[in-house]
């Protein structure tokens, strides 16, 4: 059976104490009515009190021994099942770290008790020599004395009073040599843990905690979550009591060196060993104040924005008994390059925050301390000089969270102060789209320890093809990436090339001018922002069609000529347009109406959101009765019929709801209107209400190039309602009369 390890923590010990007592209600098992159910009963009860009597005063040890024991089943079921599988590598590796990490924290466990016996023992040993030198100093006395008494009863008494202050001198100066060796001893025990408390401590914040960090920073890219803290907290509390404890060890021989002075080293050791562990502890508090919830990194003015800050070991030092206040200021690149190297930044700020003041809280059940800003708002921001062309939506700021609080009864005063991801302040809506292309970056390739918040100005077109697929598939909220071919497709469009290998690409460098600074050849528009807006119309309006396969998109004009021609007629593909940000157009296969025999592609002026906001792609493609086949060869209801929208229904109190369609001319099927006897650009629909055309002079629709007008179309769903006031005879010529001469 695989069994799951789950960490167990201070709450879950308790938990376990709990069940030692309640092993007397287990006693109602020996009073089952069979022989053997008795005397199941009286094995289990055997049992429970056999574990009650050994664990109940020590019930870590229980704790120890089941996670060893669920440890060893999980591995032996992981080696038996993955040992072949990359993730179960992964999973494997992960395990042996954490188990590392753990026995790491045993070993320190038992260094801490082994010291902790020794300055027990040192201890009691120092209040016996103090015992035998106030002996001595009485037998001095004693001996001083003996001067007042007569020469007889002196000379009576003073031998044997000498013999026992010889004696007693003589064991004073070995023990003074032994209480200096333990002292010594001691000191080099306490060096030796504080070396693996730096090492673990190590491992834990400057490679556990910072890879937490990292993948933070990747999750604002799209990447996956950062995971919780929990595990991480533990074994920050961890340091935190153990440096606590033997900190407190290091006090108190420390305190028996003053007690009873004795020259030698020691007291340099223990100044320097003092001197250690606040070094240690300091470091454990200032790293683990944390952002556990960035602020956003596209931060707009006055707009509301919230963010939570976290101390992992604020619990475990008690720092929630006088709960403090933490501030948060928005500074610029250069004053947090100040800040990072100490420089007095006269506490400048580079613009207001409202509601920037947030109390710490302690959360009893989790044992998280943080304070949660929730209403944050940046009232104003003050902008630095920008260098040669960078724009303001490429200048980064960053969220300056500090706090001041005191742990050991004020024994240790810190400030504590983190940076927030950089930030890119924004005024308008319409500089998202560039501010979010520098977060992207910055967030890619960001180097660990770098100086604020300097990025490589050019990186592999391999990485960066990571990065936007990624990104890709977050907004999109598809698993479905971007293929070899779509990375081939956007190559070409970045470095203006015709190859369709792969491999060409490798190697070639895109710099950040080319990504979002220099426009695309003959376009006025960046390759950032060319892709943003594919993305943008993917997530509002095309998501399904993208995850059921049904759009190639990333297919330029002459391949998708290509790719068609070798189809039936009306075959037809969707595809993202070259010369419009966030465009879709269809491209299909058909004869030339104007020259029998002849085959061609069309392509169909591109479609932006706001089409999609007036009829859905699935519709407009229903609309189409030219289009049969999605390309290669699957029919388009099969693809596309479970999107349509369903028929209107029929006429209620005497009315009719219009329904607006889209036709293209040269390719509609003319049908004889009986009525007036002319054709008509309308297919004949089954239900009774009518159906109404957008039609469009084929020189626009048909134009990859053209623009497709909201206005337009306004003004034929205007045209619509006064046509259904009109009779229904001569409405068809006067709608198409009207629409052209408008």
């Amino acid at each position: 059976k695989c069994v799951t390890w789950v960490p167990l923590f201070p709450a879950k010990v308790k938990k376990i104490s709990r069940t030692f007592d309640s092993t007397k209600l287990a006693s109602p098992v020996c009073r089952s009515r069979s022989t053997r159910q008795k005397l199941t009963g009286l094995n289990t009860a055997h049992v429970l009190l056999v574990f009650q009597s050994t664990y109940d005063r020590c019930p870590l040890e229980l704790v120890r021994c089941i996670k060893h024991i669920l440890y060893t089943e999980q591995r032996l079921v992981r080696e038996a099942t993955n040992s072949n599988s990359p993730v179960g590598g992964m999973m494997d590796s992960m395990s042996q770290k954490y188990q590392q990490i753990n026995q790491a924290f045993e070993e320190l466990r038992l260094l801490t008790q082994d010291t902790e016996n020794d300055l027990r023992k040192l201890q009691h040993n120092q209040e016996y020599f103090i015992i035998q030198y106030q002996e001595s100093m009485r037998i001095q006395a004693q001996l001083a004395s003996l001067a007042t008494l007569p020469p007889a009863d002196r000379q009576l008494r003073e031998p044997a009073l000498l013999s026992k202050k010889n004696t007693v001198e003589a064991w004073l100066t070995r023990e003074a040599n032994t209480l200096q060796k333990y002292r010594l001893d001691l000191a080099e025990k306490h060096q030796k843990t504080l070396q693996l408390l730096r090492k673990q401590q190590t491992i834990i914040l400057d490679d556990e905690l910072i890879q937490w960090k990292r993948r933070q920073q990747l999750a604002g890219n799209g990447g996956p979550p950062e995971g919780g803290l929990d595990i991480l907290q533990s074994w920050c509390e961890k340091l935190a009591e153990t440096i606590w404890q033997n900190r407190q060890q290091i006090r108190r021989a420390e305190h028996l060196r003053q007690q009873l002075p004795i020259p030698g080293p020691i007291e340099e050791l223990l100044n320097e060993l003092n001197s250690t562990i606040t070094d240690i502890i300091s470091t454990l508090v200032t790293s683990t104040f944390i952002i556990e919830k960035q602020p956003p990194q596209v931060l707009k003015t006055q707009t509301k924005f919230a963010a939570t800050v976290r101390l992992l070991v604020g619990g475990k030092l008690n720092v929630h008994m006088n709960p403090p206040q933490v501030k948060a200021t928005i500074i610029s690149e250069q004053q947090a390059k100040a800040l990072l190297k100490n420089e007095n930044t006269r506490n400048d700020s580079s613009g207001e925050i409202l509601n920037n003041n947030c109390v710490m809280e302690y959360h009893q059940t989790t044992g998280t301390l943080s304070a949660h800003f929730r209403n944050m708002s940046l009232k104003r921001i003050k902008r630095s000089d920008r260098r040669g062309a960078e724009s303001v939506t490429e200048e980064k700021f960053t969220i300056l969270f500090e706090s001041q609080f005191s742990v050991g009864s004020n024994e240790l005063v810190f400030q504590v102060k983190t940076l927030s991801l950089p930030v890119v302040v924004i005024v308008h809506g319409s500089q998202d789209n560039n501010a979010t292309a520098t977060v992207l970056w910055d967030n890619a390739f960001a180097e660990p320890g770098r100086v604020p918040f300097l990025v490589p100005d050019k990186v592999l077109w391999p990485q960066l093809c990571e990065v936007i697929n990624m990104k890709y598939k977050a907004e999109v909220q598809s698993n479905r990436g971007l293929s070899e071919e779509n990375l081939v497709f956007l190559a070409q469009k970045a470095f203006s090339s015709s190859s369709n290998n792969p491999d060409d690409y490798r190697s070639m460098t895109m710099t950040w001018s080319q990504f979002n600074r220099e426009s695309l050849p003959g376009r006025n528009f960046t390759f950032w922002q060319w892709f943003d807006g594919v993305m943008e119309l993917t997530k509002k309006h095309l998501k399904p069609h993208w995850n059921d396969g049904a759009i190639l998109g990333f297919v330029n004009k002459q391949q998708a000529q290509d790719m068609l021609m070798s189809k039936p007629n009306g075959t037809f593909l969707l595809r993202f347009s070259d010369s419009e940000i966030g465009g879709i157009t269809i491209a299909w296969v058909a004869e030339n109406p104007n020259k029998a025999g002849e085959r061609m592609v069309w392509n169909l002026m591109p479609y932006t959101t706001k089409d999609f906001t007036i009829r859905s792609l699935a519709d407009r493609i229903s609309d189409l009765n030219h289009l049969l086949f999605l390309y290669p060869d699957r029919p388009k209801d099969e693809v596309f019929s479970k999107y349509y929208t369903p028929p209107l229904s029929k006429a209620v109190d005497g009315y009719v709801k219009p329904q607006i369609k889209q036709v293209v001319p040269e390719f509609a099927t003319a049908n004889p209107d009986p009525a007036s006897g002319n054709p008509t650009y309308m297919d004949q629909g089954a239900s009774p209400a009518p159906v109404i055309y957008n039609i469009f002079p084929a020189d626009s629709m048909l134009d990859a190039d053209g623009d497709f007008d909201l206005d337009d179309t306004m003004d034929v769903a205007r045209h619509v309602e006064e046509l259904l006031r009109r009779p229904v005879e001569s409405q068809w010529s006067v709608f198409v009369s009207d629409l052209f001469t408008s």
